[in-house]
């Protein structure tokens, strides 16, 4: 932050679970103009770690465009794991998880890798966890991936999320596909709505891959 001052205004935020637990980094929405962190992020991690995982929240450089906030994301989990005996997480089997702009930032790491937006080479993650989003880049191989959206969403629409899903599933990628009925844009935990309860299959979903 001294070294480059626009820094100061990213963030990682730490929800620990038991003892040398896998850890979920998690990416917020907000367009890239703002970082949806009590909506789509905080809501995230507790549940988490309540289940006994660690969860990280990253605050990316709103205002900046995808690319700063996608770097700040690669930053967040090379500290991470340069950190991991002091945080005590285990880095095995790690997963990211997005909503809207910040399920592009997980999805951009986990096609291309932490090395392509500016930190080391690291392992993909054990699984992507990608809540109502129109991104549609892939890479040649893709980690098994959890993806949600509400059938009623107009800025995200299923149309979009069923297009990618389609071609993971043509590269051979593992994939979950939840769509709810009546259910929005931006439903965080979709809480009074038939979303409800998707975070519980996103976990066991990760949890799966990361023993594996």
């Amino acid at each position: 932050m001294r070294a480059e001052p626009p820094k100061a205004h990213a963030g990682l935020f730490f929800l620990p679970g038991k003892p040398n637990a896998p850890f979920a980094i998690i990416a917020p929405g907000g367009g890239f103009a703002y970082v949806g962190s009590v909506h789509e992020g905080f809501p995230y991690a507790a549940a988490v770690s309540d289940a006994g995982l660690s969860a990280f929240v990253v605050k990316d450089r709103a205002g900046k465009g995808s690319g700063v906030a996608t770097q700040d994301l690669a930053a967040a989990i090379d500290f991470v794991f340069r950190n991991a005996a002091r945080l005590d997480v285990d880095t095995r089997g790690y997963s990211l998880w997005g909503s809207l702009a910040g399920a592009r930032m997980a999805a951009s790491v986990g096609s291309h890798g932490v090395s392509s937006y500016g930190g080391p080479e690291l392992p993909k993650p054990a699984a992507d966890v990608m809540a109502y989003t129109a991104h549609s880049d892939h890479a040649a191989t893709e980690s098994p991936t959890f993806a949600l959206v509400g059938d009623q969403d107009g800025i995200a629409p299923p149309t979009a999320m069923r297009q990618r899903v389609a071609a993971l599933r043509r590269l051979g990628t593992e994939v979950d596909y939840r769509e709810y009925p009546g259910v929005g844009h931006g439903f965080g935990l979709g809480v009074g709505t038939s979303a409800i309860g998707w975070i519980d299959g996103a976990i066991r979903f990760w949890m799966r891959r990361q023993s594996r």
